[in-house]
């Protein structure tokens, strides 16, 4: 039998760049060792993703007239770093009347919603070439909503995938919530699913648990409703967070000093916990299969922090991490692409 492979994307903003360029060695290796126009959509067998990381899992997901992968990852890479610029875009005149997003959100949502628009068109997620797993919250009914293709296909819970992708786009202080209808007319009011799950490779395990991957990718050689035995799981990580927070600093901070450091230490403490538990239930296994778990998460070496940094040279310093992370672990990277290319149907 071969692994059900699974793909999970951390949330981050334009810090997403630095999850494309890794993705970006990864899929080249496997056209150089495997098939001269692979992509990575064909490699895996679900893909979750979070806010920025489940932008990139849509691009790696679409399909093209013969329901294979139709993007290369280098596609994701030019959405980030041409319309980033856009997509992130706060005017002289808001930065005036909404110093730092203290009024209202930060930025407008109408150049993100344009740019899904453009990009994604009337795609729905039924259509996917396989299934994922994309976080959002619903803030009315104080649960998370989690989109998977493969239950679009035999429900009611289909969506456009811009507006998906919008929803778990909505970061607050950042977007204004979504207000997104199925298209079956139900409403949903959603904010970014990096609130529960900035990492969400823990829940792409729950959710690869209770599917019949031999029936969804008519294949007797993946099994139905698989372990931790039987699966490989790449989680991508958009950079750590090392910052430290002094105890004068935060000591007396009151609720609007401790706005900042309390969402970035929740992302990123979310992050570290995910890691932890899959590593506990992986370090269970024999000595083979407890390997079959990898977290890539490079440093940001001199790229900024910010989710919407869209600066030219923090771009490049985002791109720099990436590339620093690849020569620096291309021995780990090329035995991931030998593990993939076993375990494709």
């Amino acid at each position: 039998m071969k692994k059900i492979s699974i793909l999970s994307l951390d949330g981050g903003g334009i810090r997403g760049i630095i999850s494309c360029i890794i993705l970006r060695y990864i899929e080249e290796q496997l056209q150089q060792q495997d098939r001269s126009d692979a992509k990575l959509g064909d490699y895996f067998d679900l893909v979750a993703g979070s806010s920025t990381g489940a932008l990139i899992a849509s691009i790696i997901l679409c399909p093209d007239e013969n329901r294979k992968a139709k993007y290369s990852i280098q596609k994701g890479l030019e959405l980030y770093s041409e319309k980033g610029g856009s997509i992130f875009q706060v005017s002289f005149w808001g930065k005036l009347i909404n110093p730092f997003g203290l009024f209202n959100e930060k930025i407008s949502e109408a150049h993100l919603e344009n740019n899904l628009h453009e990009f994604f068109g009337k795609l729905e997620l039924k259509d996917f070439i396989k299934p994922c797993l994309i976080t959002s919250y619903d803030i009315e009914n104080r649960r998370a909503k989690l989109f998977n293709s493969a239950n679009a296909k035999e429900s009611t819970d289909n969506f456009l995938v811009r507006d998906i992708c919008r929803a778990t786009s909505a970061a607050p202080t950042y977007f204004t919530p979504a207000r997104i209808k199925s298209l079956y007319g139900q409403y949903f009011s959603l904010i970014d699913g990096g609130v529960f799950a900035n990492n969400p490779a823990l829940c792409a395990y729950a959710e690869a648990r209770k599917m019949p991957f031999a029936e969804l990718l008519r294949s007797n050689l993946k099994v139905d409703y698989p372990g931790v035995n039987d699966m490989m799981i790449l989680s991508i990580g958009t950079g750590a967070e090392s910052r430290p927070y002094s105890y004068a600093k935060l000591a007396g901070a009151g609720k609007i000093g401790w706005v900042s450091p309390i969402i970035d230490m929740l992302m990123s403490a979310n992050a570290e916990t995910v890691d932890y538990q899959l590593e506990q239930m992986f370090g269970t296994l024999g000595n083979r299969n407890q390997k079959n778990y990898y977290r890539l998460n490079p440093s940001l070496k001199n790229a900024s922090s910010a989710m919407d940094n869209v600066k030219k040279a923090n771009i490049e310093a985002l791109i720099q991490a990436g590339l620093c992370f690849v020569d620096d672990h291309k021995g780990l990277l090329n035995q991931i692409v030998q593990k993939l290319i076993r375990n494709k149907l």
